[in-house]
């Protein structure tokens, strides 16, 4: 783990995407702004699944600090009639950035819409997961073409 003891604490915020091809046949149980299956409401369980895997990153990835996180929204919007596209953003004051987090958060929601939509079709993809915006670091990333 990189010692972070003498680098000062600021703000600290990353935001990361997960892009996912759903298909028409999954869309079209849309219903009141999520998708309900067997399993339950699709896309209110991925926001759950999302917030805890932020949460267990450093329990996930060996070299990840524990932190003490202050802020964490996951958003699920649809981008077309076949796809979505999950953001992750996570906010804290320390000495280390969050972009692993943001990073996990997005993964492991849109594996959650997967595992819930699996029986219904398996021709799904997540693709093109990165991070967006880092800041409060020695180095400030900006990806996001919104911004």
């Amino acid at each position: 783990m990189v010692n972070v003891v003498d680098k000062k604490i600021t703000k600290r915020k990353a935001v990361a995407q997960a892009k996912m091809f759903l298909g028409k046949k999954i869309v079209a149980l849309l219903n009141d702004s999520d998708i309900h299956t067997k399993k339950g409401p699709v896309f209110q369980t991925a926001v759950i699944a999302g917030i805890q895997a932020v949460k267990k990153t450093p329990e996930l990835i060996p070299m990840c600090h524990p932190l003490p996180l202050d802020g964490i929204d996951i958003g699920i919007k649809f981008l077309n009639d076949d796809s979505i596209l999950i953001t992750c953003s996570v906010e804290m004051e320390g000495k280390t950035g969050v972009e692993m987090e943001a990073l996990t958060g997005a993964s492991i929601a849109a594996l959650t819409v997967y595992d819930m939509c699996k029986a219904i079709s398996q021709k799904m993809v997540i693709l093109d997961v990165k991070v967006l915006k880092k800041t409060g670091g020695k180095t400030d990333i900006l990806n996001d073409p919104n911004q």
